[in-house]
């Protein structure tokens, strides 16, 4: 990657400077939903934190049954129904 010059840091520092009123954002539509094909994940990672949670003995047993991945899988669950609380 080339080195920025130092008119071009200038330039960015002094924009960085600017508050966020003085920022158009006229030309650019909000973002009120994903859309159904978003891939949530493919470019934003989240933080990831380690538990420690007590699940029923059957739950577990059902989520390893169908292969490697369980947490994964717990995680992608939590993730549906947080979209499904805030949507309702």
């Amino acid at each position: 990657m080339k080195q920025l010059t130092a008119k071009k840091r200038a330039e960015l520092l002094r924009l960085a400077q600017r508050p966020d009123s003085e920022i158009d954002l006229s030309d650019i539509p909000e973002i009120r939903e994903f859309p159904s094909d978003a891939i949530i994940g493919q470019f934003y990672r989240p933080k990831k934190q380690s538990v420690t949670i007590r699940l029923d003995a059957d739950g577990i047993a059902w989520l390893k049954g169908s292969g490697a991945g369980y947490q994964t899988r717990v995680n992608s669950f939590l993730r549906q129904l947080m979209s499904k609380r805030r949507a309702a």
